[in-house]
């Protein structure tokens, strides 16, 4: 579904600041996979994402998608069939934009030839917005002519949640999407997460440092050192693992301990 190969990012070359991101990754997402990526600052968990997204293209390898070579396809063309999701609440909306104009960009933005960024959503469109809002079980459906600015961090994190999956994407980025809310409030969304994606049979990356949620989230977890993936499992040999394992397996594949202060206290 997702192919990635040999992927290498070097920024600021040949500079004081030189920084090797991403060195000669590879990475098959299948269809309906659901893979937590956990590795410390650093690691290059954010570099992919943004690579994957199309916020800059790859020095070396390519990016595959459903058969098609996407590698230097530009970011905002990316945007109709890739949703992402970050830390901060206040990414991802238009704070001074009302609910209802927030869904209808995230629904257009993904349409195509008549149907595209310029065309307009009706009242079949708000029905269906509604609906979708009221499965969040926040209120939001009563409140779509409010600025999005005015909601909650966690109310906003589902909201672009909603938006990014309104029409169902190829692929979910989720980069520790749930890491600024309140422990309540990110279970919430933790759990429409899930939902959303078992429902939707979405293929799925979500980056977290929680060890345990590493390993309870999704199908697959990987993890990440030195722009690379030093390890991947899945299947009955995941399921059989605990935290000490998969902090045990990480030290084997990239030659040093985890060293990063929060994901070794969640664990």
């Amino acid at each position: 579904m997702l192919r990635l190969e040999n992927l290498s990012k070097t920024f600021y070359p040949g500079t004081v600041n030189e920084k090797r991101a991403l060195t000669g990754l590879s990475l098959v997402l299948g269809d309906g996979d659901f893979a937590t990526v956990v590795g410390s600052n650093g690691a290059g968990k954010s570099t992919l994402f943004n690579a994957i997204a199309g916020s800059f293209f790859p020095d070396e390898g390519f990016i595959e998608l459903d058969g098609k070579d996407i590698t230097f396809v530009k970011e905002h063309r990316r945007s109709r069939f890739i949703g992402r999701l970050f830390q901060d609440p206040l990414m991802g909306t238009a704070p001074h934009m009302t609910i209802e104009e927030n869904l209808s960009i995230a629904y257009l933005r993904a349409q195509t030839g008549d149907r595209g960024i310029f065309s307009r959503t009706g009242k079949k469109e708000k029905a269906f917005f509604r609906e979708q809002l009221a499965l969040l079980n926040m209120g939001l459906e009563d409140r779509m002519s409010n600025p999005v600015g005015l909601l909650s961090g966690g109310q906003r994190q589902a909201l672009t949640l909603l938006m990014a999956t309104v029409v169902t994407p190829r692929i979910l980025l989720l980069d520790e999407h749930t890491a600024a809310l309140d422990p309540a409030t990110a279970e919430k969304v933790m759990s429409l997460t899930k939902e959303v994606v078992q429902e939707r049979h979405i293929s799925c990356l979500m980056v977290t440092h929680n060890m345990h949620q590493a390993l309870a989230a999704g199908n697959r977890t990987l993890m990440m050192a030195d722009g690379r993936i030093v390890f991947d499992v899945s299947g009955e040999e995941r399921r059989g693992m605990d935290v000490n394992d998969l902090l045990e397996r990480f030290a084997q594949g990239a030659g040093k301990a985890l060293d990063n202060d929060r994901i070794l206290l969640s664990s």
